[in-house]
């Protein structure tokens, strides 16, 4: 399929929250550690606007994974493909998969994931999730961008992300002056 005709079966998509979110984490949660519980598994975090109680979401979980430094990435790969994800991006430099699983030949499963791993670290997105989710007023501006974001781009994943992207970093770094750095590696 082109990116284009994948745009129109995956279109952007915002529901209200769903308190079924923290669930079907939890269930994919307990997965992962079985799947790695031979390794040294750092870390495992809902991310994205699904953490966020009250916040329209594309009905996406979002998953952050990380190993420590200089993780097998090539065996974490297999492994997680093996399981039904399907990888996105790799970038063995910088350590980092980008994998999803609930995209069906018919459009979207009943859950669909997104899992980010990455070697364990002091993330834009765990301080983004937790400035939204004590400044619900933040939260409530994110959600009115994403609406009008959805209405211009609903075919266009690039663009819907990339529109975001001066929002969501004003509020990683205010979260980080706020929080301090409460997610360095120990």
């Amino acid at each position: 399929m082109t990116l284009e005709e994948l745009w129109q079966l995956f279109p952007i998509v915002l529901d209200e929250h769903d308190p079924k979110y923290a669930e079907w984490y939890e269930e994919e949660k307990r997965k992962l550690l079985e799947l790695f519980r031979e390794f040294d598994v750092q870390r495992i975090t809902h991310i994205g606007s699904t953490s966020v109680e009250g916040l329209i979401a594309k009905p996406i979980v979002d998953i952050l994974l990380e190993f420590p430094v200089d993780y097998p990435l090539p065996r974490i790969a297999d492994l997680l493909e093996a399981d039904g994800w399907t990888v996105m991006a790799k970038d063995a430099e910088n350590q980092t998969l980008d994998l999803n699983k609930g995209y069906t030949p018919a459009g979207f499963a009943e859950k669909v994931y997104h899992l980010h791993v990455k070697t364990v670290g002091d993330w834009d997105e765990l301080y983004f999730r937790d400035y939204l989710q004590v400044h619900p007023e933040i939260a409530e501006q994110y959600g009115v961008l994403k609406q009008s974001l959805k209405e211009r781009f609903e075919h266009d994943r690039d663009a819907y992300t990339e529109a975001k992207t001066t929002f969501v970093q004003k509020y990683s770094q205010k979260a980080r002056d706020e929080f301090g750095p409460r997610y360095l590696a120990e």
